[in-house]
């Protein structure tokens, strides 16, 4: 063969490499932009914080759901936190649909069903800190002097926070090669802080994750929230509003949550691609409740228009307690408890607490006046004592059926978490549900009534 004709073989194979690299022959990266985003419910003035500062420091990625902090093929999203941390304020400015752009990567084409984000520890160095000597911390709507409390951490810091593929939107996400993706995380610090009776700020971290579309409005869910009998919004008090997602045991869970404004307009964005279901719930500045309200099938870039709350009286309350055990001794633990409540269709919606500013309780069980060989922890929930209304979402104004039941049903639920370590799994029989009181009779409760549910007992805790 002549040098020529060798010439042009070797040419020929370089171009074909070359073309088989540009049409994404399984080693182009896609690149991911990766954000931070907080609808809260429990901010200044009706919430008991003003502020709820988290310093990021990185976020990892990975392909397996099981993938160990120490196992190799992590990738990093944000090289250039671990030198310049960002803090942000997770309860933000109103309105504001992201609260912080933390970095851009290439990664390679292919299927991720884990994430890690990694906190700040105290000794780490923060540019413009907020939190004083503290690398994260909260700061009171009590204390007009906005002084600091130190919100404390654990494996936050070393392992990060995971976020595995069932908090994930559609259990992963998905790049291909030379595509460009935005990758939002959604840090849910209403659900997230533990008060321990010390009266020191615990971080128990509840947070999703998912594409979105950070420049289209296709990312957003909107609406008003009014009163059904008055068609104006609701006078006072708080109104919350929870996007949530069917779980594969038919219970919705809270992906966001927000506090709808004066005027009752709400907005949750970036919404990731899905059907949601919307519950309302309100209480306004008399004290009297709302019934809960469910509104179905709800998508990106759908518009609610007017969502209207039907009046329910006096709140009901529930009681309980949660205790929990090694099974032969007390053991404390984070717990995390809802009141669900039927929508039909073998789905159970979360009815947001608006008297806790928050959709769900986080509580943390402790020695004390206890059932023998466990710890404890009693709780209070005010809810409506009526059946949720429901509807199926519309183009237009919504018009949800109300129940027109004189009493509410309800089933409490509850999981368990091992304290200070960032949302990991607690307890042998976790979680537990209960629709039944102490009495063993159906957890049903009148409007200004009570009724104790049936004590969740959980065992084989760490």
């Amino acid at each position: 063969m002549s040098n020529t004709r060798i010439l042009l073989v070797v040419t020929a194979i370089i171009v074909s490499a070359l073309l088989l690299v540009s049409c994404g022959g399984g080693r182009q990266n896609g690149t991911v932009n990766t954000s931070m985003s907080d609808p809260a419910t429990c901010a200044a003035p009706q919430g008991p914080f003003r502020h709820i500062y988290v310093t990021v420091t990185d976020v990892k990625i990975h392909q397996s759901d099981s993938a160990s902090p120490n196992d190799s093929g992590w990738l990093d999203l944000t090289k250039d936190l671990s030198g310049n941390p960002v803090q942000v304020d997770l309860l933000g400015v109103s309105n504001q649909c992201f609260l912080a752009m933390l970095g851009s990567a290439g990664i390679p084409a292919g299927h991720y069903q884990q994430l890690r984000i990694f906190l700040a520890a105290d000794n780490v160095s923060v540019s413009n800190n907020k939190c004083g000597s503290f690398a994260n911390c909260v700061m009171l709507t009590s204390d007009p002097s906005n002084t600091p409390q130190a919100l404390q951490l654990s494996s936050e810091t070393k392992t990060g926070i995971k976020i595995p593929s069932g908090q994930m939107a559609g259990g992963e996400f998905t790049i291909g090669a030379g595509e460009t993706k935005d990758l939002n995380i959604d840090f849910n610090a209403c659900a997230s802080i533990v008060v321990q009776g010390s009266g020191k700020y615990r971080l128990k971290p509840v947070l999703h994750a998912g594409e979105v579309e950070t420049q289209s409005t296709g990312a957003s869910i909107s609406g008003t929230i009014i009163d059904k009998n008055t068609q104006q919004a609701i006078a006072g008090g708080t109104t919350i509003v929870a996007l949530e997602q069917k779980d594969p045991n038919g219970v919705d869970r809270v992906v966001m949550e927000t506090v709808a404004s004066s005027n009752g307009g709400f907005a949750f964005c970036p919404v990731p691609a899905g059907t949601y279901d919307i519950v309302a719930i309100a209480v306004n500045g008399l004290g009297n409740t709302y019934a809960a309200t469910a509104v179905t099938d709800v998508h990106p870039g759908n518009v609610l228009g007017t969502v209207p709350l039907t009046p329910a009286a006096l709140p009901a309350s529930i009681t309980g307690q949660v205790t929990t055990s090694t099974d032969n001794a007390g053991t404390a633990a984070d717990i995390s408890l809802s009141a669900l409540q039927s929508i039909g269709n073998n789905t159970l919606i979360t009815v947001p607490l608006a008297e806790q500013s928050s959709a769900t309780a986080t509580l943390a069980t402790a020695a004390g006046t206890c059932p023998p060989s466990t710890d404890c922890v009693s709780y209070t929930l005010a809810v409506p004592g009526t059946n949720p209304a429901v509807g199926a979402f519309v183009s237009g104004n919504q018009n949800p059926t109300a129940s027109g039941s004189a009493s509410g049903d309800y089933t409490i639920d509850a999981a368990a978490f091992v304290p200070g370590s960032a949302g990991q799994s607690d307890c042998s029989n976790s979680p537990q549900q209960t629709s039944a009181t102490s009495g063993n009779t159906p957890l049903t409760v009148l409007p200004a009534g009570s009724a104790t549910a049936h004590n969740l007992d959980f065992i084989g805790c760490q």
